[in-house]
């Protein structure tokens, strides 16, 4: 299965109370078609007591499935709280983007957005948007300020 795939194929399950488990989760979401996967993110911090961050991720054989999720469970309640099911997003890429340790004109996407046909990675300008100089036609001036009358 491509990424991409694998990602219309995913539902994101937010609003989880902190009791909840990963098996409380397949137990939920198994009626609506085979389940490849549930991933229940724990906290960042290695001294933290919390189970998990309040959400999960819930990947399905097919897309289909998926939406039968999200249409059965959306704003349905889960031990005592309303779940928001929807679906998941693909995360945005650590090398692309704003955030990224890269520079935006070092990155590829915007190189070939970006790149005239000149090979130098400047836009390609033609003489019609080029704005003109304000200094031409100053050469015969030897005198500063408003033109004598």
């Amino acid at each position: 299965m491509t990424e991409a795939a694998r990602w219309k194929a995913t539902v994101f399950v937010g609003g989880l109370a902190q009791m909840v488990t990963s098996n409380h989760i397949l137990d939920a979401f198994i009626p609506f078609g085979e389940i490849v996967d549930v991933q229940l993110p724990k906290p960042d911090t290695r001294n933290s007591t919390e189970p998990h961050r309040g959400f999960a991720y819930v990947e399905y054989e097919d897309s289909a499935d998926a939406e039968e999720a999200i249409d059965n469970m959306d704003q349905s309640e889960f031990f005592g709280r309303i779940l928001k099911v929807s679906q998941a997003k693909a995360p945005k890429s650590a090398e692309e983007g704003l955030g990224s340790k890269k520079a935006i004109w070092e990155q590829e996407g915007w190189l070939a957005e970006h790149a005239g046909d000149h090979g130098d990675g400047l836009p390609d300008r033609s003489m019609e948007d080029a704005v003109p100089d304000p200094m031409q036609g100053l050469e015969g001036l030897d005198v500063a300020g408003p033109k004598p009358a």
